[in-house]
């Protein structure tokens, strides 16, 4: 087994506590980007399951990951979010992490099969629920729940 970083734990506590929104900084060197569209899915992905994922930052409130959510929730018109605070990071490992959260996410693939399950179910009336909270578009819904076997799809 390998053993973590210096500085890193496995075993360190995260703690959530809730900051205002203006005591959060945004890196000005965050490469990610959020269109206004992104931006409005977040916002309605809080909206409808509330706010699920905190924001990352360091002791002095540079967002670490969470830039999306921060705007979102400046949108919303929150006062304040959830927030962990990693004080015993680096600032290259800061960094690392700023781009790992969001790339390795990136990395994942999808099991179409089951991915047309839940969508499928989740279409059923009785279900109640607005199909884009998912983050699909209905094209891509429509496109996974047919049966085509056309690459172009």
């Amino acid at each position: 087994m390998d053993e973590p970083q210096a500085g890193v734990s496995a075993t360190h506590r995260l703690e959530v506590t809730y900051k205002p929104l203006g005591k959060l900084t945004p890196d000005p060197r965050n490469a990610r980007t959020h269109s206004k569209k992104q931006v409005e899915q977040i916002a309605a992905s809080i909206r409808a399951f509330g706010f699920t994922n905190p924001i990352l930052a360091d002791l002095e409130g540079n967002i670490i990951a969470g830039h999306g959510r921060l705007r979102a929730a400046k949108e919303l018109g929150l006062a304040e979010v959830p927030v962990i605070e990693l004080g015993d990071l680096t600032e290259p490992q800061k960094r690392a992490l700023r781009l790992a959260d969001n790339k390795i996410a990136l990395n994942a693939g999808w099991d179409v099969e089951v991915l047309k399950l839940e969508l499928a179910d989740l279409s059923l009336p009785d279900m109640d629920i607005d199909l884009g909270l998912t983050g699909f578009s209905p094209g891509e819904i429509d496109v996974v729940l047919s049966d085509s076997d056309d690459p172009d799809d």
